[in-house]
């Protein structure tokens, strides 16, 4: 009766290394945020006709704001709000000698300004996203308004995922600029890197801009993705897929950096 027991068990354990080949490829997932909308609707509707789930990361001080978010939310896009930080300036700016009376009343403006948002990343801020007690007050007020945050990493001291992370806020980091330099090699080049990335550590998080040679390589490259083993997600999944943890270019053992590298 036991060696019966014992037959089946490895019998049935058989089947499932049998159903789970080894060598199976592990899975990979690419978000993509595009930059800097607002500014010019023709330009800013071609990044809606992208072919996925592209999210639109849309300026509080651009000319179609509100009417380009408007756009992207009936088109079914994920809107966030790309927050004027130090050394960005204007009206909407956060700069590190303001107080945090006068960054809330600028961030209820921006909020103001571009309706359906669902989060927040950083526009430039590689001077305010190095300051605790600001990012601190931030993550607890996206908190309270459910709001989720993706810290472009603009700059090597951001504390600002950090500070997300200790209260537990939903939010992800930027694995890769697109576009740093303005050719459709070297975007090609970046984009190839990210997908390299993804293969190896599951996930990688893109962003770019609506330059015309960004939407054209964009064009041409992102219906290749399912070839190449990479599933293109939208932003509120990878949080999910990530669950807040930091990447290897972002931290160690899933907890972020909080110091400079």
């Amino acid at each position: 009766m036991r060696l019966a027991l014992i037959i089946a068990v490895l019998c049935s354990l058989a089947g499932v290394v049998h159903a789970m080949p080894a060598g199976e490829p592990h899975k990979a997932y690419l978000t993509l945020i595009i930059d800097d909308l607002g500014q010019n609707l023709p330009r800013d509707r071609r990044v809606l006709a992208l072919p996925g789930p592209v999210t639109t990361a849309i300026m509080p001080d651009t000319p179609h704001a509100a009417e380009f978010a408007r756009e992207a939310h009936k088109a079914g896009k994920i809107v966030i709000l790309h927050m004027p930080m130090d050394p960005a300036t204007g009206p909407f700016a956060w700069h590190p000698e303001l107080p945090i009376e006068e960054l809330g009343k600028r961030l209820d403006a921006a909020f103001e300004a571009v309706p359906f948002t669902a989060g927040i990343n950083n526009h430039m801020g590689s001077r305010m996203t190095a300051q605790p007690q600001a990012m601190a007050w931030l993550m607890g007020e996206l908190q309270r308004r459910h709001k989720f945050f993706v810290d472009s990493r603009t700059s090597a001291q951001t504390v600002a995922a950090a500070e997300a992370q200790k209260i537990g806020l939903a939010s992800v980091s930027r694995d890769v600029f697109l576009d740093d330099e303005r050719t459709e090699a070297a975007i090609t080049t970046q984009l190839q890197t990210a997908i390299k990335l993804a293969h190896k550590q599951g996930s990688a998080v893109m962003i770019g801009h609506p330059y015309p040679q960004t939407l054209a390589v964009l064009e041409r490259e992102l219906p290749k993705l399912k070839a190449q083993g990479v599933e293109w997600i939208d932003i509120k999944s990878m949080i999910g897929l990530r669950s807040n943890q930091a990447m290897g270019g972002h931290g160690r053992d899933g907890t972020y950096r909080t110091s400079p590298r």
